[in-house]
């Protein structure tokens, strides 16, 4: 039983607490022994892959063979690690983890936006069973009044209808989601998981440097609305570091959703606040909107990257496909035996990037309304044809591929990733996300909880780029009830003989993407040690703009001069993505707490 103590509040309001050893677990349910690998790359090899001006040269780790939880925000990491800690599983962990990110982590965390979760479950002998294997969609959707046409030509600049204010909001799906994986897949009693974050809400957290910079980064939007300006900026500022943030609307909402469960956040109380709100702003949403959302069970992505199993979310996450793209084109280049991070290995991987993103903005959409061609997108056939496009000694213009729009912008660290393993075989990578930092920067009223801004998601105008600079097609067209395509990629990767190697995901729009690809490269390629896999400089392309963006000191002179012989033209950026992650060392868990995340810690199961 989860008993909700008072020290056990406590710990979580106070903060971090050093790791205690968690109750054991049964004989035999740990992992089993992972074959003898070869060796990973040597300081020198390291030293070259990042360099020494680059800030982060290796990401905070925990270990332990018990089990693992890693988020972006220290209390929700200690809520999900407790839950595991008195022996509930990894859907357990995931669902009072979530609800947790959504009290103090609500620049990201959630109760007004949506996700996806990948989950295996049951025992290592049963390791890599699509029995097993399960990806919950709890996507945004349109509203029943949404039109193609609804925002007019209206869709550029960071004030356009379907970035700023209620207009931008799709029916939110984070509640729905975190029921249903707790129906199919939880153990514990629902009113325990919801409980930590009914506390948080109702007694308050310690307000630290993080958590006020990100609402001071954006000030200026959350003001525009009077219930998020009275929240999140009391006396006309954030909260000063060190003071108590409460948010006893929230907490009452929480109640609901402990008590009713699905129907407690999409009817009744919680139901009239929201649709209110967004009558305020004259905004589509309706009660029966919000009645007939319903999470979607469907059949994970899964495919092969150097005998290695690779599971991840499809449509309308476009992230598993376009790994899957990627791979098909990466596989017959040698990159194991090219040293880590060489130009030759950055020029082949932002290639394969910059085709398998056109294929997925220009084909891709929520496959309840269009018919994805993903047999063609996974085949060989089209690898080799991407591949044989591709030249050794040059960058490709994104032009003579066809992508001829216009397009800027790009992704700043949105959305947040968990990566949850239990000692009993259970593992869930969830991602979840309002889309920008704050959403749409509206509050509902009474609700004290944020709504999203994914309705920029659509490709509003088919050829005209988003927030991210993904320039979309028909596909992803607008229309009532569809889900818009998202970038987001929780995903897990199986070693060849069935034993679960990495659990990882990523925040930052279409760079969740390139950084899963390249943490999962490092470890199967390169055999580096997650803390350094995850640390390392990323890159990214999309085709669009045609650049390639790099991590600011992320390249070494040397490799900056061969990229820029290729024709690669850089853009620079303190910051792409972030990629909480797990990983079996052959005998624990490690869990990699993200670096470019200050609040981001990993710990093992405690009491």
């Amino acid at each position: 039983m989860f008993a909700l103590k008072n020290r056990w509040i406590a710990a979580l309001l106070l903060g971090l607490l050093a790791c205690a050893p968690a109750a054991g677990i049964k004989a035999g349910s740990e992992p089993k022994p992972s074959k003898p690998v070869a060796a990973g790359p040597t300081a020198t090899e390291l030293a070259a892959a990042i360099p020494a001006a680059f800030p982060h040269k290796r990401a905070v780790t925990a270990e332990s063979p018990r089990g693992m939880v890693v988020t972006d925000a220290k209390l929700a990491t200690d809520v999900g690690a407790r839950v595991l800690g008195v022996g509930g599983n990894a859907a357990d962990a995931a669902v009072a983890t979530a609800f947790a990110l959504a009290v103090v982590f609500p620049t990201a965390g959630n109760l007004g936006g949506g996700g996806f979760a990948v989950a295996r479950m049951g025992g290592p002998e049963r390791a890599s069973t699509s029995a097993d294997l399960w990806a919950l969609d709890f996507r945004e959707t349109a509203s029943e009044l949404a039109t193609p046409t609804m925002y007019g030509e209206n869709a550029g600049g960071f004030a356009a209808p379907s970035r700023l204010g209620h207009r931008a909001a799709g029916v939110p799906g984070s509640v729905a989601g975190l029921v249903a994986l707790h129906q199919k897949l939880g153990s514990m009693k629902w009113s325990e998981l919801v409980a930590p974050s009914v506390r948080l809400a109702e007694e308050g957290f310690v307000v630290d440097e993080d958590f006020a910079k990100s609402i001071s980064f954006v000030a200026e939007r959350l003001a525009k609305f009077p219930a998020s300006a009275k929240l999140f900026l009391p006396d006309g500022a954030p909260p000063k570091v060190g003071s108590t943030f409460k948010n006893p609307d929230l907490a009452a909402v929480l109640k609901r959703i402990q008590e009713f469960g699905h129907k407690g956040f999409y009817e009744g109380a919680t139901a009239d606040l929201l649709v209110k709100e967004m009558a305020r702003g004259n905004a589509p949403m309706t009660a029966g909107d919000l009645r007939r959302y319903e999470a979607k069970w469907r059949a994970p992505m899964s495919f092969s990257y150097r005998g290695h199993r690779v599971v991840s979310m499809p449509p309308p996450s476009s992230g598993g496909l376009t790994l899957a793209m990627m791979a098909a084109i990466l596989e017959p280049y040698p990159l194991p035996t090219l040293p880590w991070r060489s130009p030759r290995e950055i020029h082949l991987m932002a290639e394969a990037s910059r085709r398998a993103f056109f294929a997925r903005n220009a084909r891709l959409g929520d496959p309840d309304f269009v018919k994805n061609p993903i047999e063609e997108l996974r085949s060989k056939a089209w690898a080799d044809a991407q591949r044989a496009t591709i030249s050794e000694t040059k960058s490709t213009p994104s032009e003579s591929l066809g992508m001829r729009e216009k397009a800027s912008g790009g992704a700043g660290p949105h959305t947040t990733h968990f990566s949850v393993v239990d000692g009993k075989g259970g593992v869930v990578a969830l991602t979840t996300t309002v889309n920008w930092w704050f959403g749409n920067a509206v509050t509902v009223e009474g609700a004290g909880f944020v709504l999203n801004n994914e309705m920029d998601d659509f490709a509003v105008i088919p050829g005209t780029a988003n927030t991210f600079g993904l320039v979309q097609g028909e596909p992803n067209a607008i229309a009532p009830g569809k889900r818009m395509l998202s970038s987001m990629a929780p995903t897990l990767v199986f070693e060849p003989d069935g034993q679960l190697k990495l659990v990882l995901g990523g925040a930052g729009g279409p760079t969740i993407i390139s950084a899963v690809m390249q943490v999962m490269t490092s470890v199967v390629d390169h055999n580096v040690d997650i803390a350094f896999a995850q640390a390392a400089p990323r890159f990214h392309h999309q085709g669009l703009p045609d650049l390639l963006t790099i991590e600011k000191d992320g390249l070494s002179a040397e490799s900056r001069a061969a990229l820029l012989s290729l024709g690669h033209q850089f853009k620079e950026r303190d910051h792409i993505a972030d990629a909480p992650s797990i990983a079996w060392n052959g005998r624990a868990w490690v869990g990699a707490a993200e670096p470019r995340r200050n609040g981001a810690l990993a710990l093992a199961p405690r009491p």
